[in-house]
């Protein structure tokens, strides 16, 4: 089943994709008022299972309370949600998209009179920046765009207006002929790319911005940090220049749609040895393993549909 098809989940209720509407005057229209999150479900050896979905769901309830927005379901009935949308489209793997968005009601910018509507699809959606850059390599620029400064935007928040800057960085690098962009932030340290963290490795130790970089604190980037203190690999977080990046061992890029996705160019700078390094191999080996069932799950992070 692809994009466009099958069943999705609104306020509670199962409706068809087409039937999945929403008014023009719904204020997420006109003021950009949305949360979301991103997950994957992986057919493994003991049928398909959703990756960390608890994780995201505090993550979207944090969300959510940063804006002020009351969710009019608990937990553990949205966890369910998660589950029972994966199941009505008969998926063995699939990218689950749960939104919540401020619905039809007044317009202004005071968002507190309109509804809070619930949303979760699902579709079949391979990787995100290709078969060929998770084996070789992406090329990637550095964007023109800046990440917002602390106290603008909030970084923490994967909200849907944040992106409306994740676009100009995507657009621009596709438009240069580049895979992704990456943004730096509002006082010249590398930040994220569009959509993705980053990390570097160098001799031996990877690296990764922290959270006051104008960062999304990714679901996958602290399953980095579990995966690699497990194989005593050294990782920091700490401030980086952008010409680290050029000069760095190996970089990658990680988040639920991209996976663990190295890094061959950067502004046209070979890394490394231009394709897959050997830490960032081992990182996505391990990573594979665990998504796919085919190592112990000692942290419980699948969630089986049976």
């Amino acid at each position: 089943m692809s994009f466009g098809k099958g069943k999705i989940w609104f306020d509670g209720k199962f409706v068809d994709w087409k039937d999945a509407n929403i008014h023009v005057m719904s204020h997420v229209v006109h003021y950009g008022s949305s949360i979301f999150e991103s997950m994957r479900c992986y057919n493994t050896k003991n049928g398909p299972a959703i990756f960390r979905a608890m994780s995201h769901i505090d993550r979207l309830y944090d969300s959510a309370k940063i804006y002020r927005m009351k969710i009019p379901f608990t937990k553990k009935e949205f966890f369910k949600a998660v589950i029972d949308t994966v199941k009505i489209n008969n998926f063995k793997e699939c990218y689950i998209r749960p939104v919540i968005f401020r619905g039809y009601g007044k317009i202004g910018v005071d968002p507190l009179k309109n509804p809070v509507n619930c949303v979760i699809g699902a579709w079949e959606w391979g990787a995100y920046l290709g078969k060929d850059a998770l084996e070789k390599g992406a090329s990637v620029h550095v964007s023109s765009w800046r990440r917002p400064a602390p106290n603008t935007f909030p970084a923490l928040a994967k909200a849907g207006g944040n992106y409306m800057n994740s676009q100009l960085m995507k657009m621009e690098a596709i438009h240069g002929g580049y895979d992704e962009a990456i943004a730096l932030d509002v006082f010249g340290y590398v930040s994220e790319a569009s959509g993705e963290n980053i990390f570097i490795v160098k001799n031996g130790v990877i690296f990764t911005p922290p959270t006051s970089s104008s960062i999304l604190a990714g679901i996958t980037r602290h399953t980095i940090f579990t995966l690699a203190r497990d194989m005593n690999i050294r990782i920091e977080q700490h401030f980086i220049p952008r010409e680290s990046l050029y000069i760095a061992d190996e970089v990658f890029l990680t988040g639920t749609a991209a996976e663990v996705t190295p890094v061959s160019k950067i502004d046209n700078i070979i890394i490394g040895e231009g394709r897959c390094g050997k830490i960032t191999k081992k990182m996505q080996t391990t990573y594979f393993n665990i998504i796919k069932g085919k190592t112990k799950d000692k942290y419980n992070w699948l969630t089986y549909l049976k």
